[in-house]
């Protein structure tokens, strides 16, 4: 594609053979750039500077915090169709969901069709920690079904809110 890639990872140690066999090569190219492990203090900046974040994890990634950390920072997701993927991306309003290497280029391609404060606004309204704990209590009692544990819930949402 012609643009500036930069990888932020940790290599675990039981990683670091198959690392320096298989994906350093892969990194000579000028235009990559392997920023190796960054910190908290560090995502914000990183994630928040990038024109999207790439997420080719072909394995069923049961939530994929890293989703939400750069759609916290506005950044719009490229990731492919796999685990929770499409229950935290909206297709075509907070990122793209592809099924291919193709497919993810062609999504960069469309990068400029997404609003980056949409991308911030749904974060807010589905994934702060608040949302996340009101939809949790919710889900929780109304599990719990029974009518005397309901007033008890709405007593417990209001007291949180």
């Amino acid at each position: 594609m012609g643009l500036r890639l930069k990888i932020a990872a940790k290599v675990d140690a039981a990683d670091a053979r198959y690392f320096r066999d298989e994906i350093e090569p892969l990194l000579a190219d000028p235009l990559i750039e392997f920023i190796g492990e960054i910190g908290d203090s560090e995502k914000s900046a990183f994630l928040g500077n990038a024109n999207a974040l790439l997420f080719p994890i072909d394995w069923p990634e049961p939530f994929g915090l890293v989703l939400i950390e750069a759609m916290a920072c506005g950044t719009p997701v490229i990731a492919w169709r796999c685990g929770s993927v499409s229950e935290i991306v909206d297709d075509g309003k907070t990122g793209f969901i592809v099924d291919t290497e193709d497919g993810a280029a062609r999504a960069v391609l469309k990068l400029h069709q997404l609003d980056r404060l949409t991308v911030r606004r749904v974060f807010e309204e589905r994934f702060t920690a608040d949302v996340m704990a009101h939809n949790y209590l919710r889900l929780y009692w109304r599990l719990c079904g029974a009518a005397g544990t309901a007033d008890v819930g709405r007593r417990i949402l209001a007291a949180v809110q």
